[in-house]
């Protein structure tokens, strides 16, 4: 399986969230992720289900 690896700055572009917000999300494992050195990556399946799991469906 081939997956997209996303940059913490990617994911809140495409969010239109800040940074930090995203950081918050990884420490306190809401959102998955890995750390590489410094650096974070979200899988883009973790992100869609991450999305999808918090969708209103009101």
């Amino acid at each position: 399986m081939k997956y997209e690896w996303l940059t913490v700055e990617e994911v809140a572009d495409m969010l239109r969230l800040n940074t930090v917000t995203i950081y918050r999300w990884l420490r306190t494992n809401k959102l998955r992720g890995i750390k590489l050195g410094k650096e974070w990556r979200i899988k883009d399946s973790d992100l869609q289900e991450f999305l999808e799991s918090h969708y209103n469906d009101a």
